[in-house]
């Protein structure tokens, strides 16, 4: 399983809209586990809440950043572009 890593906040409307989109995808057949950071949260390591304070949200593969997700991509083109990345 591959590790897809999503840095957020909570009160963010555009991290909000993100997860849910992605939650509803069949991840579990791309071999992805989603895996939500709260960069706010005190647990968070301060080097992550540092480098992605003011980029939330940011995806992650394997701890590799991936190009920012348009808001407005959802269902089959966010498949699709998860796929293009997941190829690479």
């Amino acid at each position: 399983m591959r590790e897809l890593r999503l840095y957020s906040r909570a009160g963010c409307c555009l991290c909000a809209g993100l997860e849910e989109r992605l939650r509803k995808l069949d991840l579990g057949s791309l071999q992805l586990e989603l895996i939500t950071v709260d960069i706010d949260n005190p647990q968070t390591p301060s080097e992550w809440k540092a480098r992605y304070d003011l980029e939330v949200p940011v995806l992650a593969l394997d701890n590799k950043e991936l190009p920012r997700v348009s808001p407005r991509l959802s269902g089959d083109g966010l498949l699709k572009w998860l796929c293009k990345y997941l190829a690479a």
